[in-house]
């Protein structure tokens, strides 16, 4: 199972925590094409590799309180 699939099937789960809990993309994919997928798949987030620790700093800022 891929995280596109992971995602999916937490999306589906009942709850709302389900529904909300911050999930991001870390891959290599980085074509826009990619970073859409990752959104219409219900990520909220897309960080491509190699990681810069600027953006993990700044996504995990934005989605974790």
């Amino acid at each position: 199972m891929d995280g596109y699939v992971a995602t999916k099937h937490i999306r589906q789960l009942a709850g709302e925590y389900a529904k909300n809990v911050p999930i991001v993309a870390m891959t290599a994919n980085a074509f826009a094409s990619d970073v859409e997928k990752a959104f219409m798949t219900g990520m909220n987030g897309h960080i491509a590799k190699p990681i810069n620790l600027n953006l993990v700093v700044d996504a995990l800022t934005k989605w974790i309180k």
